[in-house]
């Protein structure tokens, strides 16, 4: 008997797509194929893998009857610059980013008469975070932070063409993400395993290394791939957009005591450190503790990658005084879905997992 869906997950070796791919081959009456340029390194038993470069228009329509089938996707392919920051307004990244929405659509378009959703991921940067202080906490009915952002091609692809389509859409906006891939660009869970690893293997407590207080959220991966499903089976979701937060708040400073005992270590005093610039020159403690623990083979580097960027973000690096980042997450539980997820307890899971998996020392 066949499957009655076909989730294909494009973006499928990150932080979010990974979760995805996992979440729905666990489920009944779902077939997944994952996509990515390289296959990723863990896939569920049955998941297909097609390897797809999206900036390329003819391998999509190449790829096309591969894809027949598929009657949902779950868009959470992402390039990014190598400046990780610098590269969110840059020009070039946002033409890339419409680019592969693009060729991927025109391909299931042409070659999947059975789609019926499409689930888009934004994020915070759509409330402007990343220009100016947003208000809190935000909110989806807000008119658009009025900045250039490939959220907004994508977005606008989509409302262009779906009229006309059998398929319907929503956009999910998480916050901070919790999961984990090997060298994704925004994998914080990732880089504060690796922080923590290093400042052990020399010794020293586990120093706070950001900046001042402020309120945050996080968004645990399983949970985005819960309310990608949730929306995929829900009419009221249709053409709809979504914060996807755990539910409750964030504090840095409140959280490190639990990192520093989930790693048997002391906590240390505040003391800001650039991770971006400072700890990449611990190359070689890495590859002590890759061999002392008999982790998997990973470089520093290819463990982390520009997440370091992310991380320093996040910490609100060398900020007296941040101000204070919160999605609502009303309106997504107004309209039926009910996850929610300890914010805590999210984070010491992919530690753990992290650890289980052979790229963190437990």
């Amino acid at each position: 008997m066949s499957a009655k869906h076909t989730m294909l997950v494009a973006g499928a070796g990150g932080v979010v797509g990974a979760a995805a791919v996992e979440h729905f081959a666990g489920l009944p009456d779902w077939d997944v194929i994952a996509v990515s340029r390289r296959r990723p390194p863990e896939l569920p038993e049955g998941v297909g893998h097609l390897a797809l470069d999206l900036t390329d228009a003819s391998a999509c329509r190449a790829a096309g009857p591969r894809l027949a089938k598929v009657t949902h996707l779950m868009f959470a392919a992402l390039f990014e610059q190598p400046d990780l920051i610098a590269g969110w307004r840059d020009p070039r990244q946002m033409a890339v980013n419409l680019a592969m929405l693009t060729h991927l659509l025109d391909t299931l378009e042409a070659s999947a008469p059975g789609l019926r959703h499409l689930s888009l991921m934004q994020g915070t940067k759509a409330y402007g975070g990343h220009v100016e202080p947003a208000p809190v906490p935000c909110k989806e009915r807000w008119p658009r932070h009025a900045h250039e952002n490939f959220y907004w091609l994508q977005e606008d692809l989509l409302r262009e063409r779906q009229p006309k389509a059998a398929w319907t859409f929503t956009v999910l906006r998480p916050q901070i993400v919790f999961g984990y891939a090997v060298s994704s660009p925004m994998n914080i869970v990732g880089a504060i395993g690796a922080y923590a690893a290093i400042l052990r293997e020399q010794g020293r407590p586990l120093d706070w290394p950001g900046g001042g207080r402020y309120v945050n959220g996080g968004s645990d991966s399983r949970l985005i791939a819960q309310a990608a499903e949730w929306a995929a089976c829900h009419e009221i979701a249709a053409n709809e957009t979504y914060n996807v937060v755990n539910g409750d708040a964030l504090l840095w400073h409140d959280l490190w005591g639990s990192v520093a005992r989930h790693f048997g270590m002391p906590a240390g005093e505040p003391r800001p450190l650039n991770l971006t610039a400072g700890m990449p020159a611990h190359a070689d403690t890495w590859r002590r503790i890759v061999a002392r623990h008999g982790l998997r083979e990973t470089t520093l580097d290819g463990l982390v990658g520009s997440s370091w960027q992310f991380t320093d973000r996040a910490f609100a690096f060398g900020i007296d005084d941040p101000p204070d980042s919160v999605l609502s997450g009303i309106k997504l539980r107004q309209h039926g879905f009910t996850g929610c997820i300890d914010t805590e307890d999210s984070l010491l899971h992919w530690l753990q997992r992290m650890q289980q998996r052979g790229l963190l020392p437990r």
